[in-house]
């Protein structure tokens, strides 16, 4: 502990934050400690210029769409144009920034006028996610930040509950099926690879005795969502065929 104090000084809970959040060793460390700092609380220096972290959001938000949608678009090979921006749009949007920031603790971090009661302060935990993903990229370099958010994203963003909150494809499905007067059921049961520690499901969508989709998540409802959504993009294919 000493050590460290030693070699990073009154810098060094910024050093042990960043490392927390990101798991990386931060190299200028004045570019996440500028990324904290709102509008409301903005330095001034002797130019009379002012700065806070909006230059910062605004390179993170850029990073943040190109990271993301990178992601979605290996990930998800099968989804078209208008549902991947879609999904990229529910990930990056202000409420999902600001719920991250609050599990990240940033709330005793960010320096803000506690006086002012502006509305972008409602948004600020999501304004220095953005901040501090666009000092990690000038810090870092795309690849090593691109990695660290990754693993960020791995942790606290659930992708599959967002996408499946996001379109209701059971849903979807049990309309058609009751529109065309066929019998919809999910065969949904644990997966030979079940665990404790693992938990994983497998489900399989049945209409009218046929085999429509399958699913495998690590909750019954997801799996099932899988299913459904395999099923719609069938239906779809024959509608359009």
């Amino acid at each position: 502990m000493f050590r460290f104090l030693r070699k990073y000084g009154r810098n060094s809970h910024y050093y042990k934050l960043i490392h927390r959040i990101f798991g990386v060793w931060a190299s200028n460390i004045e570019l996440y400690k500028l990324a904290l700092v709102h509008r409301s609380a903005s330095i001034v220096l002797e130019d009379g210029s002012s700065i806070n972290n909006e230059r910062l959001e605004f390179l993170g938000d850029a990073v943040l769409e190109l990271l993301v949608s990178e992601m979605l678009f290996i990930g998800y090979q099968d989804m078209q144009e208008g549902e991947l921006t879609q999904l990229r749009s529910k990930i990056v949007c202000r409420n999902s920034l600001n719920s991250l920031g609050r599990k990240l603790g940033l709330k005793h971090e960010i320096v803000a006028n506690t006086s002012s009661n502006s509305f972008s302060k409602q948004n600020m935990y999501g304004d220095a996610v953005e901040a501090l993903c666009g000092a990690l990229y000038l810090d870092q370099g795309y690849d090593k930040a691109s990695k660290a958010l990754l693993n960020l994203f791995d942790e606290y963003i659930d992708v599959e509950e967002i996408l499946a909150t996001e379109i209701d494809f059971k849903s979807r499905v049990l309309e058609w099926a009751q529109r065309n007067k066929m019998k919809m059921e999910f065969w949904s049961e644990k997966s030979a690879n079940y665990s404790e520690s693992n938990p994983l499901f497998e489900s399989v969508l049945m209409i009218n005795g046929q085999k429509y989709g399958y699913g495998c998540s690590r909750s019954k409802k997801e799996a099932e969502q899988k299913a459904a959504r395999q099923a719609y993009e069938m239906i779809e294919g024959e509608n359009n065929s």
